[in-house]
């Protein structure tokens, strides 16, 4: 069988999480060869259901931490996707050294693997959460790096070492910083953290939505298909060592995310480290890439709708339940 020249070997690392998954679709429906790198403690074969009956896909067990699960993975390979790390605020407040070992030291084990392969283009998932409390919306790749809790910091650090890779070792690589990234096969399990798997876990039954604060904080919310574009599409440029903002082009206040989804709200404590805005500004990736979010908010929330019964055995918290989870988070993070 003749292999067109322009089809890539792809390989995604965190490949069966929640972004993972939507460019590992988006990358077959492309027609490129696809290898997912994934130790499965933050994702799911069930989120790969379709990518498995695809003849270019490939699954791999491993753990990016274990440099010996890596050998000869990356040989053949032209694009990588970097997006396996740990998540969660508090989690990363209560094992610090997991995060680092994961997101940094994980990092680095498959920077390494990259530059020794030869590969085409490096593409890195970094937080937003990296800016802490921005000073300024919508918030530019200017402005200073102030992260506020492990999960952030070791994200940061490993976007360090990507660029600093690019800029060393020439290796063609490029930061994605991610805002607030809804939609289907969401995160639902662990730690209370991810909006949207506590909401509509609540909504299924019919239970209060636990709104922090006042429910004005805004987010920008960027539907998970238009961040597996931004991937595909930063992909297929030829920049090198730059990092930018993938966001929606606007933010939205929980208390809007409330009426879209419908429901009684229970309002619990404002947490210390969280900004009242997130917002970013997208002018950077628009200019270099001619990249722009094309989903509405409103209709993300309906495609997400339309699957909440994935959300069926995701964990039902209460204001009493979230109190006890989030202890570490006011211990360690009140000013």
């Amino acid at each position: 069988m003749n292999v067109n020249p322009l089809y890539k070997r792809v390989v995604i690392t965190g490949g069966a999480g929640f972004i993972g998954s939507h460019l590992t679709d988006l990358l077959l429906s492309k027609g490129h060869s696809v290898t997912v790198v994934d130790n499965l403690c933050g994702g799911w074969m069930k989120n790969l259901t379709e990518a498995q009956k695809h003849p270019q896909f490939r699954f791999i067990h491993a753990d990016i931490r274990d440099r010996s699960t890596l050998q000869g993975i990356f040989e053949g390979t032209q694009w990588v996707f970097h997006l396996a790390a740990l998540a969660d605020i508090v989690p990363s407040i209560e094992k610090p050294r997991d995060y680092f070992e994961t997101n940094v030291d994980g990092t680095f084990n498959i920077l390494e693997a990259a530059k020794q392969a030869g590969v085409e283009r490096f593409l890195y998932a970094a937080s937003s959460s990296c800016y802490g409390i921005a000073k300024q919306y919508p918030t530019p790749e200017t402005a200073p790096a102030d992260p506020q809790y492990p999960y952030a910091l070791t994200k940061y650090l490993g976007e360090q070492l990507v660029l600093h890779w690019a800029q060393v070792y020439k290796l063609p690589a490029l930061s994605l910083r991610l805002f607030n990234v809804f939609g289907p096969r969401s995160r639902t399990t662990g730690v209370y953290g991810a909006v949207f798997g506590v909401f509509l876990a609540q909504k299924l039954r019919g239970k209060p939505y636990t709104v922090v604060g006042d429910g004005s904080q805004t987010r920008d919310f960027t539907y998970v298909g238009d961040v597996a574009d931004a991937f595909y599409t930063a992909a297929l440029s030829n920049l090198s060592n730059e990092f930018m903002n993938v966001g929606s082009s606007g933010h939205y206040s929980v208390n809007r995310l409330i009426e879209l989804l419908g429901g009684p709200v229970a309002y619990i404590p404002k947490r210390p480290g969280e900004p009242d805005c997130t917002f970013a500004d997208v002018s950077k990736i628009q200019r270099l890439l001619g990249w722009k979010a094309k989903v509405p908010f409103e209709e993300g929330i309906k495609r997400l709708l339309d699957r909440i019964d994935d959300f069926r055995d995701a964990p039902l918290w209460d204001p009493e339940s979230i109190q006890e989870a989030t202890k570490s988070w006011f211990q360690y993070l009140q000013k």
